[in-house]
């Protein structure tokens, strides 16, 4: 069975500052999800994922049988950013 995907706001609210082709990429890609193009995070952000698209990252993690998609960024800034502030991402 496949995963619920739960996507956090400030996933959605990055989403919609894209222009209409990446968003609609992305989009397909997160409904895809766990298949893509994943990969496993490691050092401060071990247990977490990667879904890239293009230029685009997201980082998810399984939890309690879903998929949690609780941040977005471009690949230039998304790990170290997302390293530093993990804590206020996941309360």
């Amino acid at each position: 069975m496949k995963p619920k995907v739960i996507v956090a706001p400030q996933v959605r609210d990055y989403l919609g500052r894209l222009a209409p082709e990446p968003r609609r990429r992305i989009k397909l890609a997160l409904a895809a999800l766990p298949a893509g193009d994943t990969q496993p995070l490691y050092e401060e952000l071990e247990g977490f994922h990667r879904l890239r698209v293009g230029a685009h990252r997201m980082v998810f993690r399984h939890h309690a049988g879903r998929i949690e998609v609780f941040f977005a960024a471009p690949r230039a800034i998304v790990y170290e950013y997302l390293a530093a502030h993990l804590h206020d991402y996941l309360g």
